[in-house]
């Protein structure tokens, strides 16, 4: 797994190890990045961050900030070190997803960018806690990007501005109000 472009183009990244954690392939994370055009600037959440590779990615193409976001220990180490060989800084939270959306450093922002990659036996369950969860914590016009199965997506109540399926990858785009 790399790095797509941006100031770290082509760096490597790490995954953890298992299968718990389902890193976005590099085609998927070209696609989403083509589709979300400029990321100059923004204030990034990277919720179930896995390996931090969105999140990672949005700082490469030029993202203000980041805060990233995980349960498993295995996850966080692989970030921070992430993090670390590129030489970023940035806060990396270890808690579960909702509960972190009322904790700090995570409410100390409001966001332009969130990723949500939950795992995608979860992802049709987390829906209407983070709808209600979410809005609180994004500026107008915030971008929310949602990665399931497209079995069993990941529904949000947020207007959806864009849908795309690579193979049983479901990305939703949806804009705050």
């Amino acid at each position: 797994m790399r790095v797509v472009a941006g100031t770290y183009g082509g760096r490597l990244l790490r995954a953890p190890r298992g299968q718990l954690t389902r890193p976005t392939s590099d085609r998927v994370r070209e696609a989403l990045f083509s589709m979300l055009a400029p990321v100059t600037g923004a204030v990034v959440l990277d919720l179930f961050a896995g390996s931090g590779a969105l999140g990672i990615e949005a700082l490469s193409r030029g993202a203000a900030a980041a805060v990233f976001v995980d349960s498993a220990g295995p996850a966080v180490a692989v970030v921070r070190e992430n993090l670390q060989q590129l030489g970023l800084q940035a806060p990396v939270v270890r808690m579960p997803a909702l509960r972190a959306l009322s904790c700090r450093p995570v409410t100390d922002h409001q966001y332009d960018l969130v990723f949500l990659d939950p795992p995608y036996r979860l992802a049709s369950s987390l829906g209407p806690e983070l709808s209600r969860a979410l809005p609180p914590l994004l500026r107008p016009g915030a971008r929310v990007v949602a990665e399931s199965d497209r079995r069993s997506p990941l529904e949000l109540d947020l207007p959806l501005a864009n849908e795309r399926r690579y193979g049983d990858t479901l990305i939703k785009l949806h804009v705050a109000r």
